[in-house]
């Protein structure tokens, strides 16, 4: 699904930025499907350093970010690596499943008709951001749908000029649940599996099916409401979407986060869905980490895009 979102030349070496810290890895493979760190190093951002949003500016100070991003290069033994993946704090895109409600007659009603769907649904105008579509399976009325993600481009334009001023080249460049939504692709089994990837202002979850986004929702509330909505997020699946699915039903969870915990969420799955949910461990999603220095939350999404340049 990635690759033919974004069509890239996957670099094998990653860039994680989060709002607190930065991380850059890179990986070596283990087997099929399977994978080890390499390389790998996380600093920590001081304050309002990077405050990730969409619609607002993100950097606070190229320079003090600048030195930052080169400590974590030079501790993580990168400091000769020019290309790279980067994953962005999820704040900072927004994703969505656009559906069409009839077929276009040309490819130019086509792109007149998501330009406005993604106006309506990310809140600016298609000529301020930078959109990437791709056509995912019809709903079950049959209705075609595509998979997007946006950012703004004065946004974008912050971080791609960062990465310059460095001598970077970024062949990839994604927001962090669509990074880490990477190692839930199922292409041979076709089954249900759910993301929920905390960001500072509520989380994302993302239902995989297969190797194809089912449903993508960004939640803003305070850390007192989430348990709240991902409450509601699995009854929606259980009442909407679970019968779909009948033959694979959803199983396996994937939290990512520092502020979430997995045994309570696994307890939420447990009254919403009368069963208990699998939490998946780094190595049931064929990542290996040897350190104990290094956070899975930190990793996962770099990590997810630094998978695709070994694969």
């Amino acid at each position: 699904m990635l690759s033919a979102l974004t069509q890239p030349n996957y670099p094998k070496a990653a860039l994680g930025l989060e709002q607190n810290s930065v991380t850059a890895l890179a990986l070596q493979k283990e087997g099929k499907g399977q994978f080890g760190i390499k390389q790998a190093a996380t600093v920590e951002l001081p304050s309002n350093l990077l405050t990730p949003g969409f619609l607002e500016k993100n950097i606070h100070g190229v320079e003090e970010l600048r030195v930052l991003l080169d400590e974590a290069v030079v501790n993580a033994g990168l400091a000769s690596q020019k290309r790279w993946s980067v994953s962005l704090p999820s704040n900072t895109a927004r994703s969505a499943i656009l559906t069409l409600d009839s077929e276009p007659a040309s490819a130019n009603e086509l792109s007149e008709i998501l330009d406005w769907k993604s106006e309506q649904v990310f809140g600016a105008t298609s000529g301020e951001m930078r959109i990437s579509r791709q056509k995912i399976t019809a709903d079950r009325d049959g209705k075609a749908r595509y998979f997007a993600t946006a950012v703004k481009l004065s946004v974008i334009d912050e971080y791609e000029t960062l990465f310059e001023t460095q001598g970077w080249k970024a062949g990839l460049i994604l927001p962090r649940a669509v990074s880490e939504s990477n190692w839930l692709i199922d292409r041979q089994n076709k089954t249900d599996s759910l993301l929920i990837s905390s960001q500072n202002d509520g989380f994302t979850a993302l239902l995989m099916r297969g190797e194809e986004p089912v449903v993508v929702r960004t939640v803003i509330c305070s850390e007192s409401e989430r348990e709240d909505e991902i409450f509601r997020l699995l009854m929606f699946y259980r009442d909407r979407l679970a019968q779909e699915q009948s033959e694979s039903p959803l199983d396996n969870l994937l939290v990512i986060g520092r502020d979430l915990v997995p045994e309570k969420i696994r307890e939420i799955s447990n009254d919403a869905l009368g069963k208990a949910l699998n939490i998946l461990r780094p190595e049931d999603i064929g990542l290996y980490i040897p350190s104990s220095s290094l956070r899975f939350d930190d990793i996962a999404a770099p990590a997810g895009l630094a998978a695709l340049g070994l694969k």
